[in-house]
């Protein structure tokens, strides 16, 4: 597959955020638990349609590109909301795993058989920034899910990497040239790089053949605070 040649679809696949107050009444925390179920399983719905539209438009899937991910605010660690925390679970882990378990189902029955997973992680899997505990979890359950992936997707030419992105400069990075907490307390701008550098980088992963992967890799501005964060 030529990536420059192909047609690519873009989806947006929501997730409803929130798991009501573990406060609640038994009966009403029953009711709120049989909601979130119900929502869980049109979530697993909506992203088997978006699958099955793919194929329909397209004939085939040859690449996902799990790149949605979201952070909840700064701040101490236990005043932490519950329904924050789940929110960025839902968004960076578990829309992750609905879509890789979609793509596994297409990909192992289509002819030729096979296909490309591509993970978005983040420096973050590898090390936290101050106060960004839902998020550097799961940037880290990103991790072993790429590597879980890869390997139950070897016996079906299904590779799957990893991509690790360090101060793109993007609209949501944008304030780091301004400052931002340190791990040693210090609010320290911090240098960016320009998105297009990690771009090409997945078009490289991307225009592999399957019996090649790049499994991880990271990019990055090359004078963050990275190496030795912490």
């Amino acid at each position: 597959m030529s990536v420059h040649s192909a047609r690519v679809s873009l989806f947006l696949l929501k997730i409803a955020p929130g798991v009501g107050h573990v406060c609640s009444l038994a009966s009403r925390h029953r009711d709120r638990r049989q909601r979130r179920h119900r929502q869980a399983q049109r979530t697993r719905a909506a992203a088997r349609r978006l699958f099955d539209q793919t194929v329909q438009a397209f004939g085939r899937v040859d690449l996902l590109f799990n790149n949605a991910g979201i952070g909840a605010p700064g701040g101490p660690l236990e005043d932490l909301p519950l329904q924050r925390w789940q929110a960025v679970v839902d968004v960076n882990l578990t829309g992750t795993f609905l879509c890789t378990q979609q793509a596994f189902r297409v990909m192992k029955a289509q002819t030729p058989r096979g296909g490309r997973i591509i993970n978005n992680g983040s420096i973050s899997a590898h090390a936290p920034r101050p106060n960004s505990a839902p998020y550097t979890a799961t940037k880290h359950a990103i991790t072993g899910l790429t590597k879980a992936t890869s390997l139950d997707g070897r016996a079906y030419d299904i590779a799957c990497g990893q991509i690790d992105i360090g101060n793109a400069a993007t609209e949501l990075a944008a304030k780091m040239a301004n400052g931002v907490p340190q791990a040693d307390g210090r609010i320290a701008p911090e240098p960016l790089l320009d998105v297009e550098h990690v771009a090409d980088m997945v078009v490289h992963m991307a225009s592999l053949p399957l019996q090649a992967n790049v499994q991880f890799v990271t990019v990055m501005a090359t004078k963050m605070p990275f190496v030795g964060r912490g």
